[in-house]
């Protein structure tokens, strides 16, 4: 069963009329725009990704066993302080969450979504609140945090072309750091370092495994 909290909702709550009927009604359409956008976008294959599959390979697995969460947040005439404060604690929340019977943390994800905060101002907010506790976060807890808002220039791996980084309102993610992240920190030396600390041999096999699809060790006649 899903764990449920006051202020966290899966996909599930959002679909129904009843699980989310105390919020308010701003928060409740937002928190559906975003739960629409996971379903719809998300978690469909996209052709402009680049590979196959869904847009997020994480979500599915996320989605599927009712551990993602959308909790509302509020920004009004606060700074990135106001925000750094509040995902730090969402990072507490989602280390406290118990972990499934048979499963394990690496799928839990809370998605805090900024119901009163207009797209052209969260680059701004969002840079300044990855810029403090990103680094921090990874090193001390192994959490990465990601943000999403119409305007998110950042494009896909495979294609520099696509930005599925758009979402119809802002938001910014708290997960925990697993292996399959190093795709994102490659070109970042510093990341990647932190990534190689942090996963010692189980990196190392990941890569290897990567490596073996490649053909640079291919035997010429």
């Amino acid at each position: 069963m899903p764990t449920r909290t006051t202020d966290l909702f899966s996909l599930e709550d959002l679909a129904g009329n009843d699980t989310a009927g105390d919020l308010a009604p701003r928060d409740r359409e937002a928190l559906r725009a975003v739960a629409d956008w996971i379903k719809e976008f998300v978690l469909e294959p996209n052709d402009e990704i680049g590979r196959p599959g869904p847009v997020c390979p994480f979500m599915p697995t996320s989605v599927e066993r009712q551990r993602t969460w959308l909790a509302p947040a509020h920004i009004g005439d606060g700074s990135a302080a106001h925000v750094v404060e509040l995902m730090n604690r969402y990072k507490r929340r989602l280390l406290g969450l118990a972990p499934p019977d048979g499963e394990d943390i690496d799928h839990d994800v809370i998605t805090v979504v900024f119901t009163d905060l207009p797209a052209d101002r969260a680059q701004g907010i969002f840079d300044d609140v990855l810029r403090d506790i990103a680094v921090p976060s990874y090193v001390a807890d192994g959490i990465v945090f990601g943000p999403f808002y119409d305007g998110n220039r950042a494009t896909a791996l495979y294609n520099d072309g696509f930005c599925p980084f758009q979402s119809p309102i802002p938001f910014i993610f708290v997960r925990h750091g697993v292996v399959g992240d190093w795709k994102f920190f490659v070109d970042e030396e510093d990341w990647l370092t932190l990534w190689a600390r942090r996963f010692g041999e189980q990196g190392v096999r990941a890569l290897a495994a990567e490596l073996r699809r490649l053909p640079w060790n291919a035997r010429r006649d």
